[in-house]
């Protein structure tokens, strides 16, 4: 299975911006849809968005809409995810991961349906 590496992570302020970097080394993920998700400390991991195959499809958990973007280079097999205005609530690890499925193309998207994971990366934001 792919094997996806997490990077970007650190300690910074609120209103501050991140960039976080999900890099596959041994397959390209390629014609499969990438996700972003998060745990909060003691909660458990939540969805933030999602990037389809082709790259023309997006979508973002309310919670970070508009202040989060995903995009991804096929070329480079690595997807990033951008985030402005960071709240203390954003704090969390961060995953990325892998749709099960090559080429789906229907909108509706499930975290179980993301079977390759990184090791995740923390960010945490202070007040």
């Amino acid at each position: 299975q792919v094997h996806l590496v997490e990077s970007g992570g650190g300690l910074v302020q609120a209103g501050d911006s991140l960039t976080l970097s999900c890099a596959a080394s041994e397959v390209t993920f390629s014609g499969y849809a990438m996700g972003w998700f998060r745990q909060p400390p003691g909660k458990e991991r939540e969805y933030v968005d999602v990037i389809s195959w082709r790259g023309a499809k997006t979508y973002y958990a309310d919670s970070v809409k508009g202040r989060f973007t995903i995009s991804r280079d096929n070329a480079k097999n690595t997807v990033d995810l951008q985030m402005n205005s960071l709240k203390p609530e954003d704090t969390a690890v961060y995953y990325c991961a892998v749709h099960r499925e090559k080429n789906y193309s229907d909108s509706y998207y499930y975290t179980s349906d993301f079977g390759s994971w990184g090791q995740g990366t923390q960010v945490t934001v202070s007040s």
